[in-house]
């Protein structure tokens, strides 16, 4: 009777401690997708800057005075 109690004590030490590591991993990937959310949002940001017309297009000028 004693050796079932142990074994099923060193298979909750073992779930906890695989629980842990779990919960840590967990924690990186959210850091690193934060990370990558920030990133891509800097990239679209620049993407649409870089799109902006600089420079009216012709259609869009205004005809000189005369």
């Amino acid at each position: 009777m004693g050796t079932s109690i142990e074994q099923i004590e060193i298979k909750i030490a073992y779930l906890e401690q695989a629980s842990a590591e779990l919960s840590d991993v967990v924690y990186q990937q959210r850091q690193e997708l934060e990370s990558l959310r920030a990133q891509l949002s800097e990239l679209l940001r620049r993407l649409d800057a870089s799109q902006m017309p600089t420079t009216p297009a012709p259609q869009d000028e205004k005809p000189p005075h005369y």
